[in-house]
C-alpha cells in the first residue's frame, strides 16, 4: 500500500480510537503501528520510525515539563485569577467581551493553558453575564477567542514544540505572532462575537447566586512579575547575545513569581500542580512523536507538497499542515507537534524562515483544535454547564477566530 495512504489510515484509526475514549497516547501508538505495517515496512522498521519520531521531540518535552513551574505558580498563588480580575475590573461591564477576551489572552500569553485560563475566568464571566444579560455563548467565545490569541504568543507547549522542531528561538516565535494576536483579539471582540445570535442564557442567570467571595489574591504587579522575568531572560539572547534556555528561564520566572507574590510557602504545591498539568501533555507528545515519525517517513509530505505545487499554492504548506494535524488531534499542542515534526523540512524548503514557519504553524493549529474529540471541547463546555449541542454551536465561530489568526500570520510572513 502507498505509504501516504497507509499513514492517513493510521491517523484516522487514532482519531476513531480517541473518539471511542481510548487514552490518546495509546490511540496514537496503535495508529502509528497500523500506518507502518500497512506501508509494508514490517514491525521492526515501524518501531524504529516511531522511536525516531519520539526522539526528535524529546528536547521539547523536557522544556515543557520545565514550563510547569511557571504555570503552576500562576494558578496556585492566585496570580492568574488576579490578572483576570484586575483587567475585568478596569474595563468594566460595558466592555465585558473585551475584558474577558483580554484576560484570557494575557493569561495564556503568560503561560497558562487555554482550558485552565477559561476555567479560571468562567466564574467571573458567569457573574457578569447574569448581571448584564450577556448571552453565555458570547461570553464563552470571548474567553476562547482571547485564549487562542494568547496561545500563539505564549511559552505554552504548542509554541515550545514548534520552535524546537523548526530550530527557532522560543522568544522569537513568541514575538513573531504578536501583531496577529492583537489584531485577532480585535476581530474576535468586534467582528466575530457580534455575528452570534444573542439570547440570555439561564445558566448565566443562575450563576449570580454562586459567585465566589473575595479572595486573598496577590497584586497585579506581583502577579505579572513571574512571566515578565521569564520573558526578560529569554530576551537576553536577541538583545545582548546572552543565551538562556527556556528550561532555565521558565522555572526562574515561576520561582521569582512565588517570591514576588509572597506565596513562597506554596512552592511545593505549585511544583506539584505544574507537573500534574504538564505530565499528560508530555505523555501525549510521546504518542504524537510516534505517529509523527511514521508520517515523516511516509510519502505523505511529498504528496501534499506536489499537490499544492500543482495548484500553484506551495506557500500554503505550513497553514495546511497545521490545520490538518490540529483537526486530526483536536489539540493545538499535538497538532503543532505532528505538523512541525513531519513537515518542517518541506515547509522550510519553500523558502520561509524558521521563525516565520514556526509562528505560522502555531497560528494554524488554532483553527480546529476545539473539535469534539479533544479534551478542550469538553473542559470548556463543562466549566460553565453547557450541553454538548450548545457547545457545538460555538465551533463555527471558534474556527473563524483561528482562521483570522492564521490569515494574519500568513499575510505577515508569506505575502508582505
Amino acid at each position: 500500500m502507498n505509504s501516504a495512504i497507509a499513514a492517513l489510515i493510521g491517523l484516522a484509526l487514532a482519531i476513531i480510537l480517541i473518539i471511542r475514549k481510548i487514552p490518546p497516547v495509546f490511540a496514537l501508538f496503535l495508529g502509528a503501528i497500523a500506518g507502518g505495517l500497512l506501508s509494508g515496512w514490517g514491525m521492526q522498521t515501524t518501531v524504529t520510525e516511531m522511536v525516531s519520531g519520539v526522539k526528535d521531540i524529546t528536547p521539547a518535552i523536557v522544556r515543557i515539563l520545565a514550563a510547569g513551574v511557571l504555570s503552576g505558580m500562576l494558578v496556585v498563588t492566585g496570580a492568574a485569577e488576579s490578572i483576570a480580575a484586575t483587567i475585568i475590573k478596569r474595563l468594566g461591564a460595558k466592555q465585558i467581551y473585551l475584558a474577558l477576551a483580554l484576560s484570557a489572552m494575557l493569561l495564556c500569553a503568560a503561560g497558562v493553558f487555554i482550558d485552565v485560563a477559561v476555567i479560571t475566568i468562567a466564574p467571573v464571566a458567569l457573574m457578569l453575564g447574569s448581571r448584564s444579560g450577556a448571552p453565555l455563548p458570547k461570553l464563552m467565545l470571548a474567553m476562547i477567542g482571547g485564549g487562542k490569541c494568547g496561545n500563539i504568543i505564549s511559552p505554552n507547549p504548542n509554541t515550545i514544540v514548534a520552535a524546537e522542531n523548526f530550530g527557532a528561538q522560543l522568544q522569537s516565535v513568541m514575538l513573531a505572532n504578536f501583531i496577529p494576536a492583537v489584531i485577532g483579539l480585535a476581530i474576535t471582540v468586534w467582528l466575530i462575537i457580534p455575528l452570534m445570535p444573542g439570547r440570555k442564557s439561564p445558566v448565566a442567570a443562575a450563576a449570580d447566586n454562586s459567585a465566589g467571595a473575595e479572595k486573598d489574591l496577590p497584586s497585579f504587579l506581583a502577579s505579572v512579575s513571574g512571566p515578565l522575568v521569564a520573558v526578560l531572560l529569554l530576551a537576553l539572547r536577541p538583545l545582548f547575545d546572552i543565551s538562556i534556555d527556556p528550561i532555565v528561564a521558565l522555572p526562574a520566572g515561576g520561582l521569582f513569581g512565588l517570591i514576588a507574590t509572597g506565596k513562597w510557602r506554596k512552592t511545593l504545591e505549585s511544583l506539584r500542580y505544574g507537573l500534574e498539568k504538564m505530565s499528560p501533555v508530555a505523555v501525549l507528545l510521546v504518542g504524537t512523536g510516534a505517529i509523527a515519525g511514521i508520517i515523516k517517513a511516509s510519502s505523505i509530505t511529498t504528496e501534499i507538497v506536489g499537490l499544492l505545487n500543482g495548484w500553484g499554492a506551495g506557500a500554503l504548506l505550513a497553514p495546511v499542515a497545521g490545520i490538518l494535524m490540529c483537526a486530526a488531534t483536536a489539540s493545538t499542542t499535538a497538532g503543532a507537534t505532528i505538523a512541525s515534526a513531519s513537515f518542517s523540512g518541506a515547509i522550510l524548503g519553500t523558502g520561509i524562515a524558521p521563525v516565520s514557519a514556526a509562528a505560522l504553524v502555531n497560528a494554524s493549529c488554532t483553527v480546529l483544535d476545539h473539535l469534539p474529540h479533544g479534551s478542550f471541547f469538553n473542559a470548556t463546555g463543562g466549566c460553565v454547564g453547557m450541553s454538548v449541542p450548545e457547545r457545538m454551536r460555538l465551533i463555527p465561530y471558534e474556527t473563524l477566530v483561528g482562521l483570522a489568526l492564521t490569515l494574519l500570520s500568513f499575510l505577515l510572513y508569506q505575502v508582505f
